[in-house]
């Protein structure tokens, strides 16, 4: 903990790359993990079978029933970690957030300088005229949720597999990274693609990873941290 704190205080430009262990301790599941997303089975399918862009649009029933039961966790509030790097923020030391979640928690927490490269949870778009819904909305919904003006079908605006990421978050992400003398790694396996090839653009000085279990990340590393993101991200951590 001594370490990583020197880290950060001698930084000026720190970013942040987190994955879904960043949320586990506000209670949302992980994806791999034990009792995490991927472990489940629904009608006989595999979550990322119905997380699938063309499962969208050939069963959105089925899609729109598993994303409710699954992906959605209105009561979850942000945690240690969310606070502390919102702390980071508003002390002008880090310069940019990149998430791969899309449950909102960070910008919930007080980060404005957020790039949710997989989307998230809190917009909604008809896919016929374009009208924004929020997530109190789409919560509200049963069945296939269809736009009340036009009766278009109302589409998350999350990444499902086979989509393209956001370009404008993707961009962003990367200018953030590439622009950082010290670049944190938390609560990602950095399996999945493109994001984590966005540490690709990082040349800074110092790389700090925190993970349960090793990373790609982890041979470059100027310091690993094994075990939860919370255990090492707390409020407070760049106090004197």
């Amino acid at each position: 903990m001594k370490t990583l704190a020197d880290i950060l205080k001698r930084a000026r430009r720190v970013a942040f790359f987190g994955g879904a262990g960043v949320s586990t301790a506000s209670g949302i599941p992980d994806f791999r993990g034990d009792g995490g997303l991927y472990s489940r089975e629904y009608a006989g399918l595999t979550p990322e079978m119905i997380l699938s862009h063309s499962f969208f649009f050939l069963h959105p029933d089925v899609f729109f029933d598993f994303y409710h039961r699954f992906m959605l966790h209105p009561e979850a509030r942000p945690n240690a970690a969310h606070l502390a790097l919102a702390e980071w923020e508003r002390a002008g030391k880090l310069t940019g957030l990149v998430t791969q979640n899309i449950d909102g928690l960070h910008r919930a927490a007080g980060n404005r300088l957020v790039y949710e490269i997989h989307g998230t949870v809190h917009e909604n778009r008809c896919l016929d005229c374009n009208r924004f819904f929020p997530l109190e909305w789409m919560l509200q919904t049963a069945g296939i949720p269809r736009c009340p003006d036009c009766g278009g079908v109302v589409k998350p605006c999350v990444t499902l597999y086979g989509e393209a990421p956001d370009p404008y978050a993707m961009t962003g992400a990367c200018r953030e990274i590439s622009g950082s003398d010290t670049l944190i790694v938390a609560g990602t396996s950095l399996a999945v693609e493109p994001a984590a090839s966005c540490l690709a653009y990082f040349h800074g000085r110092e790389l700090v990873v925190i993970n349960r279990e090793e990373t790609p990340a982890d041979e470059k590393a100027t310091l690993v941290l094994r075990g939860n993101v919370t255990d090492f991200l707390r409020p407070g951590l760049l106090s004197p």
